[in-house]
């Protein structure tokens, strides 16, 4: 689906790899290539993959817009908000393979999937925005706590604690962690799994869960 990444559809599962040659960074084309490649799977498929190159997921939102201009700024944030909501919202199981690093946006897509897994490795995952100067917004404090242990949601939040991919279990970012060599094993044999669900339950139940936040999060800019 062009140059930032690709959608492939096998045996009714639809895999989406990020991949910029870089970052993976959330840029307002990465997004728009996402947003559409979420469509296009909810069309073809049963169940729906998003996972990065080796070594990243994501490394958040794109950077050369938050250091530029302020006033393209909430442009980008307002676009991560309804991609993000729209991936919590996927009308059928969604998982996150979290190839490598994923920090601030890309923990945050991380979160929106029902189901996540890590490799194991020298990797760092997490929200890290108030090290750097920024707030969240209403999306990723919703997510946060939608998702993450209660113990340790201050730190991950306030405190900007990033995570090894076996911390990030223990937290809530993810839900396993394979060893290189399995992690291609383990993401397919989940979503096999998640496949024999019944899809039209699935939606219903991920809208009574998750939209009443979805609508906070989009209604509060």
């Amino acid at each position: 689906m062009g140059e930032l990444l690709d959608l492939a559809i096998h045996d009714d599962i639809a895999t989406i790899t990020m991949d910029d040659g870089k970052a993976n960074a959330f840029s307002h084309a990465m997004m728009q290539a996402l947003s559409d490649a979420l469509d296009a799977a909810a069309e073809g498929a049963s169940v729906t993959v998003i996972r990065g190159r080796k070594g990243v997921l994501c490394g958040g939102f794109d950077l050369k817009v938050i250091r530029g201009d302020p006033r393209d700024v909430p442009a980008l944030v307002q676009a991560g908000a309804h991609l993000l909501m729209k991936a919590w919202l996927h009308p059928q199981p969604l998982l996150i393979g979290v190839t490598g690093h994923a920090v601030a946006a890309g923990a945050l897509l991380a979160l929106t999937g029902d189901y996540r897994v890590g490799v194991e490795g020298d990797f760092r995952i997490g929200l890290n925005e108030t090290a750097i100067g920024l707030e969240l917004p209403v999306f990723a404090i919703e997510l946060a706590a939608a998702r993450l242990d209660r113990r340790a949601l201050t730190m991950a939040t306030v405190g900007a604690q990033l995570y090894s991919p076996r911390q990030a279990v223990e937290v809530g970012y993810l839900d396993k962690v394979a060893v290189p060599g399995w992690f291609e094993k383990e993401l397919q044999a989940a979503a096999t799994r998640m496949k024999q669900l019944d899809g039209a339950a699935v939606a219903g139940v991920k809208r009574r869960l998750r939209s009443a936040a979805a609508t906070r999060s989009l209604e509060a800019g």
